[in-house]
């Protein structure tokens, strides 16, 4: 028998240049970002040439594309119309409508936004977007894109590598964990999402995108931001009278307390509730009560809270008790404002500025379902139009009630907290702006130590009193981290509600420099994420809101 004859060094060092390249070729269907700067790594250190790094990262990454597309296109929407979601037929009709017209932007931003390519390719093949398309734009874009990954790290690979080295083969070990590492959890994270049609239609509207996939663009703005303007946590100074300027952690609590004491005729009462045994927690509650002389309904939420996360208006003395029985959170009692309606102001001034401005006005309308005595309010709610997108929220809020058979005419108020995240209908509300409202708002915040930028929560019964700047009540006031909500408007583009962010988000950060420059001093950001986590751990124990 002949004996295989061993490869000799030339033949080796001939083919290694191909196994490289299709190492990352095959790597780009695992984690395609991490393969391309790996192969820009290389390029910096001379191991690989351009045209292999390239290519094999390229057509990787194109034909990975391709691959979803075709599983959605043929496999699932074979499944989709032989399985029991077959009856949003129409639904899906209207989608590829919607589709075709604007598709192609929405391609070339999933390039950009990680986690967004997945569910947008799979959208565009189950979609039926013509294959030359998808074939032309997701190729451009990924050329393109690989281009920029490979260009930028092999600039900046030399000081990657002198790192690696510094630690030799630790550092490689190290790298070698981190990837593994955010391989399994992008694996895991695709095949542990439960799929729900109504969470692949959702793309078609932005305002219901969840914020991994919305929120990268305003964080790479708010770096160059920070960039600009020489501080990071700057947006922590913008409001010297709020802790961390109303970033996180801020209190409720205390902004309504100086909110009555400086303008009580524009404020709803509120109390803190706190206490570490239940029994001390439901005396200090009954005090409470009854020194501000309310009667049920009332409100009460956390002090501590972000997106409306566990407001409840509560009907009677059971319903208290169990909110005081899921957390011991301290909570703010506060007096129930009627309304019915509701806006959202965002107000904002410079220090060195003797009047301040309405920058948007939010219009919050809450949504009601109508009962027809033949569907459950599960299937009401998930054959509504709108409501079907937050159709979660919903029937976590009436779990109770989601198998009840509504008679016809009957009306179910979806929502009773004024926060989108919380399932209300936003609309921009300028319409109601006025030089006396303006006015109205100036005169409150100037009242205020330390507040030049945030949003004002406030309810009223009047549109001609709102104008007129009189007979309204705020029941809260967010600072630096709350939002323009006008955005979420859904006759708004996606550019137009990026645009607006940008530039309150802007307006943030200069105010926080000038205040800088008057000695303020920011929020080390230390505290700043040690409050975000325990913030995270307590909103866990918050029950669902209204």
């Amino acid at each position: 028998m002949t004996e295989a004859l061993p490869l000799s060094p030339q033949v080796i060092a001939e083919w290694l240049p191909f196994w490289k390249a299709a190492g990352f070729f095959f790597a780009t269907f695992i984690l395609e970002d991490v393969a391309a700067i790996g192969a820009g790594l290389l390029l910096a250190s001379g191991q690989i040439s351009w045209p292999a790094a390239f290519f094999s990262c390229f057509l990787g990454i194109w034909l990975g594309d391709v691959g979803l597309y075709a599983i959605a296109r043929i496999g699932g929407r074979r499944w989709f119309e032989h399985s029991r979601f077959s009856k949003y037929a129409a639904s899906v009709t209207r989608s590829e409508q919607w589709f075709a017209q604007r598709g192609t932007p929405i391609l070339v931003l999933s390039r950009m936004m990680p986690g967004a390519r997945l569910p947008t390719y799979l959208a565009a093949g189950f979609l039926r977007v013509p294959l030359a398309r998808f074939l032309t734009v997701t190729g451009l874009a990924s050329f393109v894109w690989t281009l920029v990954i490979l260009r930028l790290t092999e600039l900046f690979g030399a000081k990657v590598l002198g790192w690696l080295n510094a630690y030799k083969h630790g550092g490689f070990i190290l790298l070698g964990v981190g990837i593994g590492l955010i391989v399994l959890l992008q694996i895991a994270r695709h095949w542990l999402l439960k799929f729900e049609w109504r969470k692949i239609t959702r793309l078609r509207h932005w305002e219901f995108w969840p914020g991994w996939m919305f929120y990268p663009p305003v964080a790479i703005y708010c770096l160059w931001l920070a960039i600009k303007y020489r501080g990071l946590t700057l947006p922590t100074a913008a409001n010297p009278g709020i802790f961390s300027g109303g970033i996180v952690g801020e209190s409720k609590m205390a902004m309504l307390d100086e909110l009555f004491a400086t303008s009580p005729e524009f404020t709803a009462e509120a109390a803190l509730i706190e206490g570490g045994m239940l029994v001390a927690r439901k005396r200090a509650l009954d005090d409470s009560i009854a020194r501000l002389g309310l009667e049920y309904p009332f409100i009460i939420k956390p002090d501590v809270g972000q997106r409306g996360a566990g407001i409840k208006l509560v009907r009677n003395a059971q319903q208290a008790e169990n909110y005081l029985r899921q957390t011991d959170a301290p909570l703010v009692l506060q007096r129930y404002a009627v309304g019915p309606h509701e806006v959202g102001v965002f107000y904002y001034r410079f220090p060195h500025e003797s009047r301040g401005y309405i920058f948007a006005i939010t219009e919050k309308i809450f949504p009601v379902i109508v009962g027809n005595s033949r569907h459950t309010l599960a299937e009401l709610i998930e054959n509504d139009p709108r409501a079907q997108h937050v159709a979660d929220t919903y029937l976590k809020r009436f779990a109770a009630r989601r198998n009840d058979v509504m008679a016809v005419g009957e009306q179910l108020k979806l929502v009773e907290s004024g926060n989108h995240a919380q399932g209300c209908i936003f609309r921009d509300g300028m319409r109601l702006g006025t030089p006396e409202l303006a006015a109205r708002i100036d005169e409150i915040s100037q009242k205020l130590t330390g507040f030049f930028i945030g949003r004002y929560d406030i309810r009223y019964a009047s549109e001609a009193d709102l104008r007129a700047g009189k007979n309204f009540q705020i029941i809260e006031l967010n600072g630096a981290a709350s939002e323009a909500t006008s955005i979420y408007d859904a006759r708004n583009s996606l550019w137009t509600a990026y645009r607006t962010l940008f530039r309150q988000w802007e307006l943030v950060f200069a105010i926080g420099a000038a205040n800088r420059k008057r000695g303020i001093a920011t929020t080390k950001l230390s505290l700043v994420w040690r409050e975000w986590r325990n913030y995270a751990v307590l909103s866990a124990t918050y029950p669902a809101a209204d």
